[in-house]
């Protein structure tokens, strides 16, 4: 009885449609989506180019497998028609839906590319990959051991909110940082 009603309740949590996919009007890309609890995510980060987003370590070819990295500014109006930035309230229910700070790092990391074995579960179908990072100065840093989301919120001292997960821990971090960063972006379905 114990495992039926823990599978049923991770059923209302999780919820895949199998083969799903967007296609962006814009350029054509097509990005696999999953739905967790009631939100429909991109499962791959956006990897649309636009002034002000620049490929993971400046290089065009870790944007076919990490998505482009963008600023904060750039980030609240990248996401196609129909999508937006999820907000940092999205970003919390996300990692309580998969399990919870302490745990959603490894229910949220993909199966493979992040280094020293630190490849996670990949539980909820989300495929989150280390692109890093680049400061605003123009150093690239963390590709293959980072990953940083960023979200809409802003804090009251300027910052903006992003969703964190590190190669060498199985926790995920919603933490606040500088606005003239470059950081990746997943999109949300409109409610």
């Amino acid at each position: 009885m114990r495992h039926t009603l823990l599978f049923a309740l991770s059923l209302t949590v999780f919820l895949v449609a199998c083969g799903q996919s967007f296609t962006d009007p814009r350029d054509g890309q097509a990005y696999k989506i999953v739905q967790i609890g009631n939100l429909t995510w991109f499962a791959q980060n956006l990897n649309y180019e636009v002034d002000g987003s620049v490929c993971p370590e400046g290089d065009s070819r870790n944007c076919d497998k990490y998505g482009r990295l963008y600023t904060w500014e750039v980030a609240q109006n990248v996401c196609p028609e129909g999508w937006l930035l999820p907000d940092s309230s999205d970003l919390a229910k996300l990692v309580v839906q998969a399990g919870g700070l302490a745990q959603a790092g490894d229910a949220l990391k993909a199966t493979a590319g992040w280094f020293k074995k630190g490849n996670g579960s990949d539980a909820f179908g989300f495929r989150a990959l280390p692109a890093g990072f680049r400061s605003v100065e123009g150093a690239y840093d963390g590709i293959g051991g980072y990953a940083y989301f960023w979200s809409a919120t802003e804090t009251l001292d300027g910052l903006a909110y992003y969703l964190f997960l590190d190669f060498s821990s199985k926790a995920a971090g919603l933490n606040a940082f500088g606005k003239g960063d470059f950081r990746s972006v997943r999109c949300i379905k409109k409610p």
